[in-house]
């Protein structure tokens, strides 16, 4: 009976975690005028995760630069808008890894969103984000259905994803003479938010 869940589960996953690919089919947002403009992504100092596949800087940025143009490419407005991408740290849940540790694939990055017409920042301090894989199944990791680069492929389409919320939660900022009160409150952190993310952090240690 053990053996008959354990096979479930793993057909399951296997039909299940196929990494998002583009073109996204998700609906599109309310970015008000929003157009991508550039789309520069770079990790100069990324850091592998603890017992994580190996993963190159450049596979990261093609991935992520894929990642970016699929979801934001869909936007046709008039206001652009340059994303600014550092990747920091990765986690690629390997193989081998004994369950009991929970290995999971996550990516760390910091974004900023720069406003063409202004000639500057939308956000003075740069937006950090922890990415999460999309798939885990008890007692498996990504790690035992997934290749690296499939694993690369989901996370950096759940970090497109979690950029088009951030713009969306701002898209009253992304626009001409912004109300003084709108203004105050434009791409600020909540508290909850800083520490929903210290806690993620917490737990890829």
């Amino acid at each position: 009976m053990i053996r008959l869940a354990i096979c479930v589960a793993a057909l399951a996953a296997l039909v299940s975690c196929t990494a998002p690919t583009s073109p996204v089919n998700e609906p599109e947002r309310d970015l008000g005028d929003f157009v991508l403009g550039h789309n520069i992504v770079v990790a100069p100092q990324l850091q592998k995760g603890p017992l994580s596949r190996e993963a190159s800087k450049d596979a990261w940025i093609a991935s992520m630069k894929n990642a970016i143009d699929a979801r934001f490419g869909r936007y046709d407005g008039d206001r652009t808008v340059h994303f600014g991408i550092n990747l920091s740290g990765y986690v690629l849940a390997q193989n081998g890894v004994p369950l009991v540790l929970s290995p999971k694939s996550a990516l760390i990055i910091t974004v900023t969103a720069w406003d063409d017409r202004a000639g500057g920042k939308f956000n003075d301090e740069a937006r950090e984000f922890i990415v999460l894989e999309s798939f885990r199944t008890i007692g498996m990791s990504s790690g035992m259905t997934m290749s690296s680069e499939e694993q690369m492929a989901n996370l950096t389409y759940n970090a497109a994803k979690q950029i088009e919320t951030w713009m969306y939660e701002n898209r009253a900022c992304i626009a001409d003479n912004v109300a003084a009160d709108v203004l105050a409150e434009c791409w600020k952190d909540s508290a909850t938010e800083r520490a929903e993310r210290q806690k993620q952090l917490d737990e890829l240690r």
